[in-house]
């Protein structure tokens, strides 16, 4: 193996199968290689703190990977690919699942996540667990992205202690993006995904709910949960995309996409841009400073050149009603995923969190858990008629006015800055893929997002695929 033919940093997963295939690198030398990056950059250098706990099996699979490569072949693009994932997604493994949290700091799942089986059958290793906002950012109102009792502080490798990481997934992006795996999975319930990989210059997707399973993924709410790839290049997100999305029997939403699709790379079209119809609801542009809203026109003036209609303005609500759905759901989720843990586990239910945590308030609430207490409130069954009808309230807020300006203007996406469109598309668990679009004059990263109907996925990676390749904005981070 020679280091100096292959290009570690920012290597995409295409380079390191070429390099695989031609014999010049081998999973175990660039699992070393990742380890090493860590070993410089999370816990010392800039403390970037994205990884929470290392496979201590990583190095054992990298070189079984390799065994079979040369008797049998690779199984696919992932084979002998490092990749991390978020801190509230099963591994039946050596590594512990814990959203984060020190009250669940001894918890071991028993098997794998269906997500995380279907990346070890694709031949992915999987190298850690990245750390997070703790419960995925639904644990305080005061909580900074990044946070985690367990894991502490996640910070934006572009500008550690100045910029935000983005969260809740801020341990998946900040370690993609500091070069710490080829690829990372998030999850989200709103922005979880978005927020990190536009925080930090990268390309993420947020699926359909129900094109990805979530299964063996500690819950917040069912009707919005979701899983996706966070990568550095659109080209990798769909990579994982596909090994990612599958027909789960027990996640019921997996069933509902009749028309599944397993391989996003035909979607790699870099004229994707040509006749294409992208509305822009202007008044979500409100928040952005100067230098972001001239990156953000750019972007739109850059599809433009690229033969994309751009029907600005349009109007979406982006002052949506308060709703208590995720509250409701997250103790009726929360509280079944935590029955299942051993009956000696220290935490059964969501009560049982709120009780070690004001038992061991040192420790465990740095920032409070007013939003867990708020969600103990609930019954947890889904029967009252605030729930029911704020769930309704969501639907019409957000499938109906988007499938509504969408076939009324002829769209094939909407377009936000940043992750500025999370909600309404959370709220109607609609996909949404983000893509680096500059850099502020200090240096922020700035991110655009298309976000498209149900299962519109291969469109939308089209989208970015086509914008990616025409303006090449990433840039790595300095980390020295």
């Amino acid at each position: 193996m020679s280091k100096q033919l292959f290009q570690f940093n920012e290597a995409t997963i295409t380079n390191i199968q070429q390099s695989m295939e031609s014999g010049e690198l081998t999973a175990l030398g660039l699992t070393k290689m990742y380890l090493e990056q860590i070993a410089k950059y999370n816990s010392t250098g800039p403390k970037i703190n994205a990884v929470i706990e290392i496979n201590p099996d990583a190095l054992h699979i990298a070189e079984a990977l390799d065994v079979e490569r040369l008797q049998s072949g690779k199984r696919g693009p992932l084979h002998g690919v490092p990749i991390l994932i978020k801190d509230n997604i099963d591994s039946g493994d050596k590594m512990h699942t814990t959203a984060g949290s020190v009250s669940l700091a001894d918890h071991y799942a028993s098997e794998d996540a269906f997500v995380t089986e279907r990346l070890r059958v694709a031949g992915a290793i999987i190298l850690g667990k990245t750390n997070l906002t703790e419960w995925a950012n639904f644990m305080s109102q005061g909580m900074p992205n990044g946070y985690s009792s367990r894991g502490g502080q996640v910070l934006n490798p572009y500008g550690p202690g100045d910029f935000d990481v983005g969260g809740s997934s801020s341990g998946s992006g900040a370690g993609v993006a500091a070069n710490f795996a080829a690829g990372a999975i998030g999850t989200e319930t709103d922005g979880s995904i978005l927020s990190p990989a536009s925080s930090n210059s990268l390309v993420g997707i947020k699926p359909t709910v129900g094109l990805t399973s979530r299964t063996g993924i500690i819950p917040i709410a069912h009707s919005q949960d979701t899983a996706g790839p966070m990568t550095r290049t659109v080209e990798d997100a769909a990579i994982l995309l596909g090994a990612l999305s599958g027909k789960d029997a027990k996640d019921p939403a997996t069933a509902v996409n009749a028309d599944r699709i397993t391989d996003y790379i035909p979607f790699l079209n870099k004229h994707g841009l040509e006749n294409k119809r992208i509305g822009v609801p202007r008044n979500y542009l409100s928040e952005l400073d100067e230098t972001e809203l001239t990156l953000v026109n750019q972007a739109l003036e850059d599809m433009e050149k690229l033969g994309t209609t751009i029907v600005d303005p349009i109007y979406l609500p982006n002052d949506l009603p308060d709703s208590s759905v995720l509250y409701h759901e997250f103790k009726n989720g929360v509280n079944a995923y935590l029955g299942k843990l051993p009956v000696n586990s220290t935490v059964r239910s969501l009560r049982d969190v709120i009780n070690f945590n004001q038992s061991n308030a040192n420790e465990a609430l740095e920032y409070g858990q007013t939003t867990l207490i708020k969600s103990e409130t609930k019954s947890g069954a889904l029967v009252e008629e605030e729930y029911i009808t704020d769930r309704l309230m969501d639907l019409e807020f957000s499938q109906d006015k988007m499938q509504e300006v969408m076939r009324e203007q002829k769209l094939d996406a909407l377009f936000f800055p940043n992750f500025y469109g999370s909600s309404i598309a959370a709220k109607a668990g609609y996909p949404s893929i983000t893509v680096p679009a500059g850099y502020t004059e200090t240096g922020k990263p700035v991110g655009i997002t298309f976000t498209g109907l149900a299962f519109s996925e291969a469109q939308l990676i089209e989208l970015a695929y086509a914008y990616e390749q025409a303006t090449n904005h990433r840039k790595a981070p300095v980390l020295e």
